[in-house]
């Protein structure tokens, strides 16, 4: 974190714009990325769309294990289209100019579902843990109200904090550059534009990730620790498989999702360079929206039996 406050040449302004550079470093690659992202942006409409879809209106998936998936799937469509969009434009149009207000309310939705993202997957290993661990009781522990209202918590209970965070950065005065080393508004870039002392957001910005990523993270372990060793202890191997085969899809998300996230927000501001801070931004924000509904689908017999019903008819 930056003790020192920066000490521009010129005067303090407040920049009513930005420029986002995006991958304006490799001019010659600007069309192959366009044409990259796009078909990425499309596969991931695509298939999250679909398991939105089945998860719905398949008969067989009505259970809170398939709600928390559809709602998943439309979390990772809106958390992509907060992204991808602008991208293309700026790569299509090479007009690489935002608005503070539309770079502000960019950053503000990253945050919320991001803090959704981490919540809804602590939420899913939770239901995985009552139904490997308690199945005697799931039907009454998870029963509709219980996961509705575990849904609606997770949609809702980053918004107070990521606002404010949000509003926090955005007060801030910025120096003479306003050009964000970035593809998008993130909090990094932003705050190495900002004058004057930054250690006081920095510290909000270190609380909030862990509040928002360490502590659903450490939920997750909890959870996949009493899953193993209550798989483990089961007679049959048949039984231990195909408990282990409803969780390893979640558990492959949870491993891509924190894991670039925790990175990036959490380790040591000496370690941040634009370069790895661009890839493993790609990384959450991009690459595991895409592979989700691969993810989900490749390893979950019921959702493949819906999909094959769904192209069928």
């Amino acid at each position: 974190m930056k003790h020192q406050g920066k000490h521009p040449g010129g005067n303090l302004t407040s920049r009513m714009e930005f420029v986002l550079l995006g991958f304006a470093e490799v001019p010659q690659l600007q069309w192959f990325l366009f044409g990259l992202f796009f078909v990425i942006y499309m596969i991931t409409l695509l298939g999250n769309g679909t398991i939105l879809v089945i998860t719905k209106v398949e008969p067989a998936l009505q259970m809170p294990m398939y709600f928390f998936l559809g709602n998943f799937s439309f979390l990772e469509i809106c958390y992509v289209s907060v992204t991808l969009p602008r991208m293309l434009v700026n790569l299509g149009t090479q007009r690489r100019t935002i608005s503070l207000v539309a770079c502000a309310t960019q950053m503000c939705f990253i945050l919320v579902l991001g803090a959704t993202e981490c919540f809804l997957l602590a939420v899913m290993a939770y239901d995985r843990y009552v139904a490997i661990c308690n199945p005697l009781q799931y039907p009454l522990v998870m029963n509709h109200k219980v996961y509705i209202q575990l849904v609606v918590a997770s949609w809702i209970s980053g918004i107070p904090v990521q606002v404010g965070l949000t509003f926090q950065i955005f007060s801030l005065s910025f120096c003479a550059s306003n050009v964000i080393n970035h593809f998008f508004c993130d909090i990094s870039p932003i705050l190495k534009l900002a004058c004057g002392e930054t250690f006081t957001i920095e510290l909000m910005v270190y609380v909030a990730a862990v509040l928002f990523v360490s502590d659903p993270f450490l939920l997750i372990l909890i959870s996949y620790i009493k899953i193993i060793s209550t798989v483990l202890k089961l007679p049959s191997a048949t039984s231990r498989a195909k408990a282990f085969s409803t969780c390893s899809s979640h558990l492959t998300v949870v491993v891509l999702f924190f894991g670039s996230a925790i990175i990036t927000y959490l380790r040591p501001e000496a370690s941040h360079s634009a370069a790895t801070d661009k890839v493993l931004s790609l990384f959450y924000t991009v690459v595991t929206p895409m592979f989700n509904p691969i993810i989900y689908s490749l390893r979950n017999k019921d959702v493949i039996m819906a999909l094959r019903k769904l192209l069928g008819k």
